[in-house]
């Protein structure tokens, strides 16, 4: 039987001191309840015991949790200035013509309005028109519904940015 090496980004993740691992993970969820789970369970052999336990640690969020790792997202059609991560994640939106950016900004209000926090969708790989879409079928959802909602979307985003991690990606493209 043999073994597959460890992936070099996650070798040095593993390796790294735990106030940088923590940083790190930061860049993967904005929850320290999160962040502190998936750090405990450090070293991982792979990148999918990594996201295994980022699944873990998202399935164990409180509300309170939600909401932290929730107030680390924009809203879709609004990447944090200078944020590559946030800036691919959303890339469907960037060649929305302003009509469709200026219907996903009043959504995106309606949407907070109604449920308290932003719009959160794993974007990447959406179109614009996609991301429209989902944020209008998802206002009709009770408050319960969309927080199922919220935390798989969540998990989703959370997955793929911790697959990156272990890949040694930096979010630069």
């Amino acid at each position: 039987m043999s073994s597959t090496p460890t992936p070099a980004g996650l070798a040095r993740f593993n390796a790294l001191e735990e106030h940088a691992a923590l940083a790190a993970l930061h860049q993967a969820c904005a929850s320290t309840a999160w962040a502190r789970r998936v750090l405990a369970a450090r070293p991982y052999a792979t990148a999918d015991d990594l996201c295994a336990a980022g699944d873990a640690a998202t399935a164990g969020l409180t509300a309170a949790d939600l909401d932290e790792a929730m107030a680390g997202h924009p809203p879709i059609g609004r990447p944090e200035p200078g944020d590559p991560v946030s800036a691919r994640e959303q890339s469907g939106m960037a060649a929305a013509p302003d009509g469709l950016r200026a219907e996903m900004l009043e959504l995106n209000l309606a949407y907070q309005e109604r449920f308290g926090h932003v719009f959160l969708i794993c974007a990447t790989g959406r179109t614009a028109g996609q991301l429209r879409d989902a944020v209008r079928e998802r206002l009709g959802n009770t408050p319960e519904r969309e927080r199922e909602i919220v935390r798989t979307e969540l998990g989703k985003i959370n997955r793929i940015r911790l697959a990156r991690l272990a890949e040694g990606e930096r979010g630069e493209d």
